[in-house]
C-alpha cells in the first residue's frame, strides 16, 4: 500500500484529542450542574395501567392529564393500542395512594368506558437501588474489559480501550444532561450496549495494529497505526452505517417506548466510531507503544545437536 493511498488520521491526533477533552469537560460540567432528568424508574412515582374500548392515542391522554394539572408524566401503549400505561412523578401535596384514583377520575370524564387494570406506587428506594446496580454494572463491565484487553494484547492497549469507553459513556451522558431527555432504564441499557459496541470496534482496530506492528518492523508506530486504521476503515464504516440505519428507523417509527433508547444508541454509535478511529489509537501513541512490546519473545537457543534418526 503506497503512502498516497493512506489517510493520515494521526495527523489530526492533537485536534481530535483536544476536541474530545472539550466535549468531556462540557459533559462533566453539565452533569455536575444540571444532572440527569431521571425517569420514574429511578425517582419513584405512580404507575397506572388502563384499557380503552377502542384504540387511543397516548398524546391525547397526555394532553388531558396536562390540562388537569399533572406534570412530568409518561403515557405509552403496552400490549395493544387499547392498553395504556401512565407513569407520573410524585405529586406535591397529593396522597400517593390517591393519585391513581384521581387519574381515573380525569380519564373517565372524557371516556366513561375506560377501565383501570392496576395502579401502584413505585418508591424512591427502588429507584436508588436501580441507580446503584446500574452504576455497578458499568463498573464491573469496565473492569472485565480492562482485564480482557490486557491479557489479549498489552497493558497499554487496555488503557486505550478504557479511555475510549469512558470517553463514549461520558459524552453520551453529557448529551442527556444538556438536552434533559428523560433518563430511564432503557437508556441505561443503551449505555451498556454502547460499551459493548465501542469495545468491539476498538478491538478490531487494535487487532490490526498488533498484526501490522509485527509486519512493518521498520515503520514508525504512527505510520503503523495509520495503516491499521485504513485497513479496518471499510469494515468500521459499514458496520456503523448499517447500525445507524436501523437505529434511526427505530427512533423515527418505533414509538415513545424506545425513543430514548434509540437516541442514546445513535449518539453512542457515532461517538464510538469516532473514538475507535481517533481516541483509542491516539492513546497508544501517547502511552508510547512500541513494536518491541508486541513482538513475541524470542525462544532461547536450543541445543544444536539433534538426536540421531
Amino acid at each position: 500500500m503506497s503512502n498516497s493511498k493512506i489517510i493520515n488520521f494521526m495527523s489530526m491526533q492533537k485536534i481530535a484529542v483536544g476536541f474530545s477533552v472539550l466535549l468531556i469537560l462540557i459533559s462533566v460540567g453539565s452533569l455536575l450542574m444540571k444532572g440527569l432528568n431521571l425517569g420514574l424508574d429511578f425517582t419513584g412515582g405512580t404507575l397506572v395501567e388502563v384499557v380503552y374500548p377502542e384504540s387511543v392515542e397516548p398524546e391525547n391522554i397526555r394532553k388531558q392529564l396536562n390540562q388537569a394539572g399533572y406534570k412530568d408524566i409518561t403515557v405509552q401503549h403496552f400490549g395493544t393500542s387499547k392498553n395504556i400505561m401512565i407513569r407520573l412523578a410524585p405529586q406535591d401535596g397529593v396522597d400517593k395512594n390517591k393519585v391513581g384514583d384521581n387519574v381515573m377520575t380525569t380519564l373517565k370524564a372524557n371516556n366513561a368506558e375506560v377501565v383501570k387494570i392496576q395502579s401502584g406506587f413505585v418508591g424512591p428506594q427502588i429507584g436508588e437501588e436501580l441507580r446503584e446496580d446500574g452504576g455497578l454494572a458499568m463498573l464491573y463491565a469496565l473492569i472485565g474489559i480492562l482485564i480482557y484487553v490486557a491479557l489479549r494484547f498489552e497493558l497499554r492497549f487496555s488503557g486505550g480501550a478504557i479511555f475510549a469507553l469512558v470517553h463514549d459513556v461520558v459524552i453520551t451522558l453529557g448529551f442527556f444532561s444538556i438536552t434533559q431527555v428523560e433518563f430511564d432504564m432503557t437508556v441505561l441499557a443503551a449505555i451498556l450496549a454502547i460499551i459493548g459496541y465501542s469495545l468491539n470496534d476498538t478491538i478490531v482496530v487494535f487487532d490490526r495494529i498488533r498484526e501490522n506492528f509485527r509486519i512493518f518492523l521498520k515503520k514508525s508506530p504512527e505510520h503503523v497505526i495509520n495503516i491499521s486504521i485504513n485497513h479496518s476503515l471499510t469494515r468500521t464504516l459499514i458496520t456503523s452505517l448499517t447500525t445507524l440505519l436501523v437505529l434511526i428507523t427505530l427512533f423515527l417509527f418505533g414509538g415513545k417506548v424506545i425513543h430514548a433508547f434509540a437516541l442514546a444508541m445513535i449518539i453512542g454509535v457515532v461517538v464510538g466510531t469516532y473514538s475507535s478511529i481517533y481516541i483509542a489509537s491516539s492513546s497508544l501513541l501517547m502511552m508510547g507503544i512500541t513494536k518491541e512490546a508486541l513482538l513475541p519473545p524470542e525462544k532461547e537457543n536450543e541445543d544444536l545437536e539433534q538426536p540421531p534418526l
